[in-house]
This record gives C-alpha cells, structure tokens and sequence, in this order.
C-alpha cells in the first residue's frame, strides 16, 4: 500500500488522480492529505468523495507538518503552475517521489532547480504527459521504432485550439506568464514532448514568433475598452462573439469539454478565484500565437505552429523520415466542430512504394484515451510487457518546459535559444 499526499486540490487533481486512487487503485493506493491554500477546495473534493471525509487537510505553509503528521510515500503536485517547484524541492528533500501535472515548472531555471534536488534524493520525479498514451501516439512511436520511415529528419506539427477551449486559457490564471510561463509552456510543452518522445532526440536550438492576436484590450473583438469585468454579470457579454458562440441566454445549453467545466455555479466555488474574468483585460501578458523551428541534437527539425482562436480543435502532424513519411489529422471535441468529421487515420507513405492507411483502435477516457493508462503505470507500476519507456521522468519535464521558455523568448528578443544554456547545463557556443 503506497501513501499519496496531494498538493493542490484541483479538478485535475479530483478527476485525475483522487478519483481512480479511490475508484479502481484503492488496494494498492492510499490518499492521507490534500494540501491547498484554499480550504474550500477541500470541501469541494470532500464533497465529491465523501469518502475521504477524514482524510487530514493542510494549508499551503503547512508542508513540514503534512509529512510529519500523515508520513506519505509520493506527493502528486497538482496547483497552479507556478507553485510546482517549492512542492516538488521540498517533497524530494524528504527523499519521497513525486508525480507531476505537467508542466514540471514555468521555467528552465526552477527545472534545473528539481534536477539539482532529485540528484540529491532518494526520490524521484515523475511528469504526467498523459498526451503519450494516446492509442494514435503510442501507434507512431511504435511505428517510428519498426524502422517504417528511417531516420527521422523532420517533423511538420501544427496545432489548434477553437474559440470555446482557447478563450478559457485567457479567462484564468493562465493568462498572467508569472503564473503560467505562458501558453507556450503551459500548453505547449505537451507538443514539445510529444515530438522529443517521438524522435528519442533533444531539443537543442529554438527560433520564434508569437504574438497576442485575439485576446487582450487591443483585440479587434473587444466590445468596449474596460478592464475588470466578468462573464457573469457584463452587461456587454452578448456583443462578444467568443461568448455568444459558447453560452445560450438562457444558460441552459451545456458545451461538453474533457478540459474545462462549463458549469457557471462553479464560478463561485473558491476563494478569490473567476474562471469567466474577461478575455480582454489588460493585465493579460502572454501570446495566443506561435510559430517556432526547433533542431534537434541528432539533426531533426521540427517546423511548429499553435494558435488559440480557431473554428475548430486538434492538429495536423507529419513526421519525415529517409525512408517515408507519416501523416494524420485529428479533429478534438467533434461537437464543437462546425462540419462532419473524418475518421482519424495514420497514413504511411513509403519513399518509394504504396500508400497504407492505419486503423487505430480507440480508447476511453480524457486526453484521447491516454489518461486511463497513464494512471495505470502511476497506481500500479510501469507495464512491464511495454517494449519501450514511456513515463516521463524530470528531464523529460525540463526539456518541455525549456523548449517553451526559448520559443517565448525567442518572439520577445528576435533572436535564436539554446536549451542547454537555459538549463544551465552546458555553454553552446556553435549554431
């Protein structure tokens, strides 16, 4: 029986990690503490699970005194961003492991931070990239292992948020870069890991553009300039059109997202906490697009894109080898999308030969699929008949959240980034 302590009593932390801890791992899994500086989160989980109704709570100071009092075997991070580094140094200072949301941190130096700690400990990091796991991803690893399309030389990924999905980021926390580091890490680093994972290779140099195109009090969307206002009581929301497509007057019709709850009464549920502040106010300082070119340490190049205002959601990907090229599209949350959607396939093409079409069986379960096996290997250990590694581990983490750090700095200073300088691991001197 291992103990698990949570530090940030999220959704995420409820649906992700509480509710199959209790629901499908409670013989091998034992939650002994929720720790958040909010207390009505805990009565929110309680009353969800009201079979943890005992299960001791902690204020966010309260960390010393948590692992002295419940003595819990893993601490699972789970707050916001930002607050990842203090849990995860102090959780590894007391040798214990840790599992991560991702991302691990909001900055390169804070990852060096927990490398620099887990060297120093008995215990060990572990980032929750659940995107893995995904049936079509795990499809492409193996694919990329049967020496379908050779070396690897390039990866084209393009990826996009729709209005409903992309306009929460700039409703929340996210919206602030000293909270999130910016989409590029908060979101981005999925993709970035995705790609490293898929290649076995690292990130080694970064250039960028970004820009601030749809959100923010300059947006050409904006329907008066005034700050501090919330979707509940704006008297000017049904002239927005990122409202009005996602919210009926009556507030009766329900948009369905693996994501985000569109539940309005959740709104008041925590303390000094909106999830409907204004998606053009001026305190918003990050980017809601990006273009990046990465290379790679075995020489790949990745050619990325995000935007986080688009009719609809999901990704377009193609991975070019010496001996063929991978492709597939995916279209994420079919209800919102505004037209009939294709089945998601992969398609092969060698470089000289026939094109195959792959069918990939589907899973249940949040993030395509991938989030129930991921809790698997989290409660029950890696799947030991798995031919190649795929829970990620701190330097995994690093490298995501490097890689989102360069691509921001990178549009801010028009200038190319070196991972390794970042992580303060190595000075890279060449081009």
């Amino acid at each position: 029986m291992k103990k698990f302590a949570v530090c940030g009593v999220s959704k995420r932390a409820n649906g992700m990690f509480i509710k199959p801890m209790l629901e499908k791992f409670s013989h091998t899994s034992q939650l002994v503490a929720l720790l958040d500086k909010d207390s009505k989160r805990f009565s929110v989980c309680k009353d969800e699970f009201p079979q943890i109704l005992n299960v001791p709570e902690f204020r966010n100071h309260e960390f010393e005194k948590m692992v002295h009092e419940t003595k819990p075997d893993c601490v699972i991070v789970t707050g916001r961003d930002d607050t990842h580094v203090e849990y995860i140094v102090k959780a590894l200072e007391h040798d214990l492991d840790v599992i991560t949301e991702k991302p691990m941190a909001t900055t390169a130096a804070d990852c060096k931070r927990i490398m620099d700690a887990e060297k120093e400990s008995k215990g060990k990091v572990t980032v929750t990239f659940n995107y893995r796991y995904s049936p079509y991803h795990t499809k492409l690893k193996e694919l990329i292992l049967e020496g379908k399309i050779g070396r690897i030389t390039s990866v084209d990924l393009n990826w996009y948020i729709d209005t409903y999905h992309g306009s929460s980021y700039f409703q929340r926390w996210n919206r602030k870069r000293e909270f999130s580091g910016g989409l590029s890490i908060h979101k981005s680093s999925h993709h970035f890991d995705l790609v490293n994972w898929w290649l076995d290779q690292k990130p080694v140099e970064v250039f960028a553009f970004g820009a601030l195109n749809y959100y923010g009090n300059q947006s050409e969307h904006n329907p008066v300039q005034e700050d501090r206002r919330y979707c509940a009581t704006c008297n000017v929301k049904h002239q927005c059109s990122y409202y009005s497509r996602w919210n009926s007057r009556s507030n009766t019709i329900k948009v369905q997202d693996d994501h985000i709850d569109s539940d309005a009464k959740r709104r008041d549920t925590y303390t000094n906490y909106r999830t409907d502040q204004c998606i053009f106010d001026s305190e918003i300082n990050i980017e809601d697009t990006y273009t990046a070119t990465i290379k790679y340490d075995k020489g790949a190049l990745l050619s990325y894109s995000i935007n986080f205002s688009l009719p609809y959601e999901g990704y377009r990907l193609a991975i070019n080898g010496t001996k063929g090229r991978l492709e597939t599209t995916e279209f994420h949350a079919p209800s919102r999308v505004p037209f009939p959607v294709p089945e998601q396939t992969i398609e092969y093409f060698p470089l000289f030969g026939s094109k195959e079409s792959i069918h990939v069986v589907k899973r249940e379960g949040g993030h395509g699929g991938g989030d129930p096996v991921i809790q698997e290997d989290i409660f029950l250990g890696e799947d030991p008949t798995r031919p190649y590694k795929i829970l990620s581990g701190s330097m995994d983490g690093a490298y995501a959240v490097t890689t989102g750090e360069a691509v921001w700095r990178s549009a801010k200073e028009n200038k190319p980034f070196y991972i390794d300088e970042l992580l303060n691991l190595q000075k890279v001197t060449t081009s």
